[in-house]
């Protein structure tokens, strides 16, 4: 009996940073539940591994996703979407708190850009598109790009792309806040290992807790956001990692983080 591949592709490019692909090419990568639950399966043993500071989120060479599985949709109707397992693994991808890089080549259309919001840092080709086109088969978004988007780039363009089902460039994604940055074709993949690299280098509870303020800023009012960051910064100054960074400012030397 032949084993089916995995839908998703796991490398360890360094000791600190756990890349992990998208593998569905005959498919566009598309977002199918069982994609998704390896997805989710492969962070939440990242997130066990202390040895992982950051995660790569990558598609293919050409494209990052096509959204979700069309045909499984068709089939199940909205049984597919309003599938708990499907929303339970979606949740693992919202909640991971290590920081998450996303590097996107071609296309992250529907459910492939919705995904693409969950990292906090995107890197982009520069020929990549990012679109909402679920109008275009008479449904709307349904993984949160209706809120994510808005709360990104603000009413207008997130109305326009929504009801239109047009892509914008990577320039255009640039200025809109969605993407950190463009770089050439076929190199947003290297662009984000060397970001997570930098990442990975920090005070791996630092970096949690930075994250974990910044994203306070998209979910709460700004007084409950500040408590946050100053909540975040007191556990900060407990960690043997805030006196080791201060120690080797003072001594002009490389800190040497362990996450403690």
């Amino acid at each position: 009996m032949q084993i089916p591949a995995p839908l998703i592709a796991i490398a360890r490019p360094s000791e600190h940073v756990l890349q992990v692909s998208l593998n569905r090419p005959a498919q566009r990568n598309a977002l199918s539940n069982a994609l998704l639950q390896e997805l989710a399966d492969a962070l939440t043993a990242a997130s066990l591994d202390d040895t992982v500071r950051c995660v790569v989120l990558a598609g293919g060479p050409s494209l990052f996703s096509a959204g979700a599985d069309i045909k499984e949709m068709q089939r199940d109707g909205f049984a597919a979407i309003d599938n708990p397992a499907r929303i339970a693994a979606w949740r693992v991808v919202e909640g991971f708190r290590k920081p998450i890089v996303v590097a996107i080549e071609g296309i992250a259309y529907g459910g492939g850009h919705e995904l693409a919001m969950l990292g906090d840092i995107a890197i982009a080709g520069a020929s990549a598109r990012f679109a909402q086109p679920e109008i275009n088969i008479g449904i709307l978004p349904g993984d949160g790009a209706t809120q994510r988007l808005a709360r990104t780039v603000g009413k207008s363009l997130t109305m326009r792309m929504v009801l239109t089902g047009e892509p914008i460039s990577a320039e255009a994604a640039l200025q809109a806040g969605l993407i950190a940055e463009i770089c050439p074709d076929g190199e947003a993949v290297a662009r984000a290992l060397a970001v997570a690299e930098t990442i990975a280098a920090k005070a791996p509870m630092a970096a949690r807790l930075a994250k974990e303020a910044v994203l306070a800023a998209y979910e709460t009012p700004l007084a409950m956001g500040l408590a946050v960051e100053r909540g975040a910064i007191r556990h900060a100054f407990t960690t043997e990692d805030q006196r080791e960074g201060m120690r080797a400012f003072v001594e002009k030397r490389p800190a040497r983080f362990t996450g403690r």
